[in-house]
């Protein structure tokens, strides 16, 4: 297992996961609230991008588009996952 693509998926799904939570300030889980969702939401987002977007090279060889689709999954997967749980959570307290 390379841990390079690991490595993006955690760091852009938190740097995603704060975003989401700094501009969406009523939906925000606090700043480590927003960092573990936003983990967990990068690595589900990613995994989920890379089978939209699969490459065809097949090397093993972190491409720079590898790279991008790595970065992208993990910080949209963070953000809507931080908006999703956010929303949950304010949703089933009233």
């Amino acid at each position: 297992m390379e841990y390079i693509p690991l490595l993006l998926q955690v760091v852009s799904g938190a740097l995603g996961g704060n975003v989401a939570g700094s501009l969406l300030k009523s939906l925000s889980l606090g700043m480590l609230g927003n960092t573990i969702t936003g983990i967990v939401g990068g690595g589900i987002g990613s995994l989920i991008v890379d089978e939209v977007f699969s490459s065809a090279s097949g090397m093993g060889v972190l491409s720079p588009i590898d790279a991008m689709i790595q970065i992208l999954g993990g910080s949209l997967g963070g953000a809507v996952l931080v908006a999703a749980v956010s929303a949950f959570r304010s949703t089933a307290a009233k």
